[in-house]
Parts: C-alpha cells; sequence; structure tokens
C-alpha cells in the first residue's frame, strides 16, 4: 500500500496559493476530491489540509481568493447585471427586526435572519440551514453547523468575527432535501459559482441569506486581547460571545475561573487594524450581493439613539424571498418598513467606499509588490487622486498595525485606555476623511474585466 503524506497549505507558500489568497471558505477542500481534506484551524485562520496523493486534486474552480467572476455570475444567477455595482440587485429594501423580542436580542442586530430561518422550517420549505455556530468544537472556535429545528436556528444566532468555512457544509447534506445556507459574501458568492456549474449538493440550497460583511479578525486577535487582559494561559475560555446583550452589543468572553470581559463594539474594533483579514481588506462585496436576503445593521441616529432593540437594513433581492418576507410581515413575524434604497446604502457609506474603491485599491497595490490578489471581473471605472491618497493612509496604518512588533505593543495596552482612545480616533477620522470617501461614490461606474479570472485545477504534484 501506498504511504500516504499529507500537510497543510501555508498561505501564499505552496505553489497553488501564488495566484491566490486563502478566504478560509472551504470551497477547495470540498472539491478536492479526497475525503480526507479539510479546513485546519490556524492562528491566523483555517487553511486548507489536503492529503498528497493521486486520489485527488486541489479544485480552485469557485476560490474566492482568485477571484469569482462577478458580471460572469449576475448573468447566470439573476440573468442581468446589477443596476448599482455598490449595493447589487435589490427587489425591495426595509428596517427592521423580528417581532418576538428574544429572537431580536439573541440576534447580532435585529434577529431578522433567525426569523426567517425559524420561518422557512416552520413551514416545510426546507430541512436545514447552514449556519455558524461560536463554541464549536471549543469556546474560542466556531464552525458550520447544520439546524434542523427553530431552536438549533437560535442557539446559533448572533454575530462571528472570526472566519468559519461554511462550504464543506455541503458533504454533510442528506439527498433528497432542502437547505438554507448563511454565509459571508465570498461564501455565497462560492456557492453561488458551484450552482452554476451544477454542483449537485450546491443545488439542493433553496435560499441563501447573508449579513453585510465588512471586517473579520483572525484568531490570534482574541488571544492578544486576553493578554491584554491579562488572562493566564492555563486558565481556560469558556465561553465567546462576539455580541451579547443590547444592541450594538459587547464582546463578552467568560473563563474557567470566573473571569468575565466585557467590551462594548465599538472599543473592542481596536483590534481591527492589528488582526483584520486579508479576505477583508480585499473583497469588493459588502451587501452581500448573491444572497436571497441580505441583512446589516441600520446605523442611523433615528435608530442608535431609540433605546431599544437592534434595527436592521433588510434587502431582498429574489421575487421568491421577496414574497416571503412580505408574508412574514404580514404575519406580525417581522416588524419593518420599507426604505428608500439610497438612504439605507448612505448608512453604510464608509464600508461600501471601503469595499467597493479601497479593495480594489489594495489589490492593485498587492500586485504592485508581487502578492497576489482577486481578480473579480470588474473595476471601478474612476477613482479621483484624493481617494488614491487616502487609501495610502489606511493602507500604510493597516501594513504597520498588523506587524509583530505593533501586537506586542497593542497587548501591552489596557483595553480600558486603547478602547476609548481608538474609538475617538475612528470617529475623527471618519469625520475627516467623510467628503473624500463619499465625493463619487453615488454616481458608482464599472468596467467590466471578465477574462482575467483565472479558475484552474492543480494536480497534486504540483503540491510537492
Amino acid at each position: 500500500m501506498a504511504t500516504i503524506t499529507t500537510r497543510r497549505l501555508d498561505n501564499e507558500k505552496d505553489s497553488h496559493m501564488k495566484s491566490a489568497f486563502c478566504a478560509a471558505c472551504g470551497a477547495c477542500a470540498y472539491l478536492s476530491g479526497n475525503p480526507s481534506a479539510h479546513m485546519e484551524p490556524s492562528r491566523d485562520g483555517p487553511r486548507p489540509f489536503v492529503p498528497n496523493t493521486e486520489q485527488g486534486i486541489l479544485d480552485r474552480s469557485a476560490c474566492p481568493g482568485i477571484g469569482i467572476d462577478y458580471p460572469r455570475l449576475y448573468s447566470a444567477h439573476y440573468g442581468r447585471h446589477p443596476e448599482s455595482w455598490l449595493t447589487g440587485i435589490i427587489m425591495k429594501v426595509r428596517t427592521g427586526y423580528a417581532s418576538d423580542s428574544a429572537i431580536r436580542l439573541a440576534g447580532a442586530s435585529g434577529g431578522v435572519i433567525t426569523r426567517v430561518l425559524q420561518y422557512l422550517l416552520e413551514t416545510g420549505r426546507i430541512d436545514g440551514a447552514v449556519v455558524a455556530k461560536q463554541g464549536v468544537p471549543s469556546a474560542m472556535k466556531a464552525s458550520a453547523f447544520i439546524a434542523t429545528t427553530p431552536q438549533e436556528v437560535l442557539d446559533c444566532a448572533g454575530s462571528v468575527y472570526i472566519q468559519v468555512p461554511m462550504i464543506p457544509a455541503l458533504a454533510r447534506f442528506e439527498p433528497g432535501k432542502r437547505y438554507a445556507f448563511v454565509g459571508t459574501p465570498e461564501q455565497t458568492a462560492a456557492l453561488r459559482e458551484l450552482q452554476r456549474r451544477g454542483d449537485a449538493r450546491a443545488r439542493q440550497v433553496e435560499f441563501v441569506l447573508g449579513p453585510y460583511t465588512g471586517t473579520a479578525l483572525s484568531p490570534r486577535a482574541l488571544e492578544y486581547y486576553l493578554r491584554s487582559n491579562h488572562v493566564g494561559k492555563n486558565d481556560v475560555v469558556t465561553s465567546v460571545r462576539w455580541r451579547a446583550g443590547k444592541w450594538p452589543g459587547h464582546l463578552e468572553i467568560r473563563t474557567a475561573s470566573g473571569i468575565v470581559l466585557q467590551s462594548p463594539k465599538v472599543y473592542y474594533n481596536f483590534l481591527i487594524p492589528f488582526f483584520v483579514t486579508e479576505t477583508s481588506l480585499l473583497s469588493r462585496d459588502f451587501c452581500n450581493e448573491f444572497a436571497d436576503l441580505a441583512v446589516g445593521d441600520a446605523w442611523s441616529p433615528k435608530f442608535e439613539n431609540a433605546g431599544e432593540g437592534g434595527v436592521s437594513v433588510v434587502v431582498t433581492r429574489t421575487p421568491e424571498m421577496e414574497a416571503i418576507v412580505s408574508e412574514m410581515s404580514d404575519k406580525g413575524l417581522l416588524t419593518l418598513e420599507e426604505a428608500d434604497p439610497a438612504k439605507a446604502g448612505d448608512m453604510h457609506g464608509h464600508m461600501l467606499d471601503f469595499k467597493k474603491r479601497g479593495g480594489y485599491l489594495r489589490g492593485r497595490m498587492r500586485r504592485f509588490f508581487g502578492r497576489p490578489a482577486p481578480d473579480y471581473g470588474y473595476r471601478p471605472a474612476k477613482i479621483a487622486l484624493s481617494r488614491r491618497l487616502v487609501e495610502g493612509v489606511i493602507s500604510s496604518v493597516f501594513f504597520l498595525c498588523r506587524t509583530a512588533p505593533a501586537r506586542w505593543v497593542v497587548c501591552r495596552i489596557p483595553e480600558r485606555i486603547l478602547g476609548p482612545l481608538f474609538n475617538w480616533i475612528r470617529l475623527r477620522w471618519k469625520a475627516v476623511s467623510r467628503p473624500t470617501k463619499r465625493k463619487g461614490l453615488a454616481k458608482y461606474d464599472v468596467i467590466i474585466t471578465s477574462a482575467a479570472v483565472d479558475n484552474s485545477r492543480i494536480e497534486p504534484s504540483a503540491l510537492k
């Protein structure tokens, strides 16, 4: 019998990564053809682990790290390109929340995704839902979970700010059953690409739901956060909740010794410059453009100062999902109010610019220095010089903050000091950069460059 050797694929060092970075979606492991392939945890996030055998290959045909051809996928899935490349195709935009206060509180924002998934199960439209669950296999980690009851959906409610490979969960689908899938923009695009290519299990997914996704953190962020709060290495973390309590929530970490750490969301965001993922910096999809239902926080003074639970921006993109959301609203299961798409988009103007123009500029910068960057098949038609100069500042901050010395320093500054300081700097920077970052964003035009996307298959010999 031949000896089988395995190895973890190191981001950008192995030959298959020369033209990609790892988005940690798990599509390559799912498509590898080898049942032993999987996504292995690391301090920088999940990475493909593929046996070096002739039994399977690393299939990158749906890899967001290389880049999924958005114009082609739009044509295949929706039958047309969007009127707005900022937000994608829209049936209707609303603001609102789950009417059940317990579900609303359990969700990261208004509990809308949780309630819709429950309703899909209750009405027999699906048999299971693929969701991310914090605490599996351990408190500091998260995994894809297939919920088959409304209670299981509720148990998985809430945001997860570390990368979770969701695509490999398709391998656990039962023949003949129907599923919903909840993922980040990169994961939902990868799923749609699998559906476009005729993958049988991907086509068992009847509904795709997803949150607006700005930034995610590498697992190192929690390690450094614990260290900065003087939690000993032997004090086991028993639970992690990213947005506990009332909206907008706070990070809550509990340990075996009884320590309870709590940090408001606007404070623990100081971790972002130091531990943001490459996917967050290079993705150009904030609004989850290939989700039937896309949901994001409604960042507006009207809701932020209301003193109540979370409120979400709720976007339907297909007639089927629009009918379901309308049905739930009529039954009083969702409390919704129709919103002007332009005003709803303005709630997230800063992050839309960060993704649509900033992501493109950061990708170009990486290629200039000989590093891989994804190609999404389109680029902004025009970016003003002032916006390019602002990006120079942003990218320099990320570069410096993610160095080992900067991380060493940050874990030695108490969070009670760093959190408020970061929030003050963040608000001042947004105020200063807002005119430049918003300028021309409403007229965001693109140029289609589709032919450049490289979807290839790598033979096992290439991994030796």
